[in-house]
C-alpha cells in the first residue's frame, strides 16, 4: 500500500498578494453539529504527517449513483508516473483527511484527478478532483461562510469547452462584467465581479492564497445580501466553481467554473461503457 501511495505527491498552487475587493472577514468555525460534518471550505490534507500542505473542498453532494462526493482542485496532486492521473481510482490508494482532525481518519478517498501536466496552476479547463466520502461523515451545504444552494445555471451564457452538444444550463458559463462571485478561504470571505472568462476560467478581484486551491465559489444572486459585518460575512447562493490559482494577468485570481467540472464529468460518463464515473451527475447537497 505504501509503495502505491508513493506515486502520489502533493503540490500547491502559486501564491501572491495582488488585488483587493470590497469585503473581508477573518475565518471562524462553522456552527457545531452532531457527528462529523463535511462542508465547503473544509481544509484537507493527503497525509496526517504533512498537514502543512493542504487544499480546500469546494462543494459536497451526491453523484448519479448517490455516492457522497466532494470536489476540490486537481493540481493538489501530482502523479509523475501517470499511474493514477486522469482515470478512475476505485482503490483506496489516496486517502483524504480533515486537516484539523486527522485523528478521525480518512474522510474519503480520491477517485479522480486531472494531472497538472507540468503546470503549477493545473490543467487549463479540467483542474478538478473527485473525492468519494466515507459513510461515517455527514454532508452539509453550510461552510464557514458560504451556504450553497444547488448549482449555478446560466441559460444564456457561453458553453463550457468541455460540454457535449447540446449543453445543459449548468454547463454554461457566467458572462463577464455583470456577474459577481463570492469566495472564502484563509483570509476570509470576498466578492468581486467576473472580469474575464477564459474557456471557463473566471478571473475576479477576490483574493486567494496557497492552500485555498479547490475552495468554494458561489454566484451572488442579484438582490440578495452581500457578505458584510451586518450578516457576519455570511452569504448564500448556488455553487459556481472552485479556487484555481494566482497568475500574472489582471485580475490575478483564477477560479475554475462549476460548468467546466460538471460538463467534463458528463462527457466522461458518456464515454464510459459502464456509465459509472465517480462524480458524474454531481449535485450539491441540500443538507443544512
Amino acid at each position: 500500500m505504501l509503495k502505491r501511495l508513493a506515486a502520489l505527491t502533493l503540490t500547491l498552487a502559486l501564491t501572491g498578494t495582488l488585488g483587493a475587493t470590497t469585503a473581508q472577514a477573518q475565518p471562524h468555525s462553522p456552527r457545531p453539529a452532531e457527528g462529523k460534518r463535511v462542508y465547503n471550505g473544509l481544509q484537507i490534507a493527503f497525509s496526517p504527517d504533512t498537514t502543512n500542505l493542504f487544499c480546500t473542498l469546494g462543494a459536497v453532494g451526491t453523484d448519479d449513483h448517490q455516492r457522497h462526493i466532494a470536489i476540490s482542485a486537481g493540481h493538489c496532486l501530482s502523479d509523475p508516473q501517470k499511474k493514477y492521473a486522469d482515470r478512475e481510482i476505485p482503490d483506496n490508494v489516496a486517502p483524504v483527511y480533515d486537516r484539523n482532525d486527522t485523528g478521525f481518519g480518512p474522510i474519503g478517498y480520491v477517485r479522480y484527478f486531472k494531472d497538472p501536466e507540468g503546470s503549477q496552476t493545473g490543467h487549463v479547463t479540467k483542474d478538478y478532483m473527485v473525492i468519494e466520502l466515507v459513510p461515517q461523515v455527514t454532508l452539509s451545504s453550510q461552510g464557514p461562510y458560504l451556504k450553497q444552494t444547488g448549482e449555478v445555471k446560466s441559460p444564456q451564457g457561453p458553453v463550457s469547452p468541455n460540454a457535449l452538444n447540446p449543453a445543459l444550463d449548468n454547463e454554461r458559463l457566467l458572462t463577464i462584467g455583470n456577474n459577481e462571485i463570492i469566495t472564502s478561504g484563509q483570509t476570509g470571505v470576498w466578492y468581486g465581479t467576473v472580469l474575464s472568462n477564459d474557456n471557463g476560467i473566471y478571473r475576479a478581484p477576490a483574493p486567494n492564497k496557497a492552500g485555498d486551491s479547490g475552495g468554494p465559489v458561489i454566484w451572488h444572486v442579484p438582490g440578495t445580501d452581500l457578505p458584510s459585518t451586518a450578516n457576519n460575512f455570511q452569504a448564500t447562493g448556488p455553487w459556481a466553481g472552485i479556487t484555481k490559482a494566482i497568475t500574472l494577468q489582471w485580475p490575478p485570481f483564477n477560479y475554475t467554473s462549476s460548468a467546466n467540472i460538471l460538463a467534463d464529468l458528463r462527457a466522461r460518463e458518456a464515454k464510459d461503457p459502464g456509465h459509472n464515473i465517480f462524480g458524474a451527475g454531481f449535485q450539491v447537497t441540500s443538507n443544512p
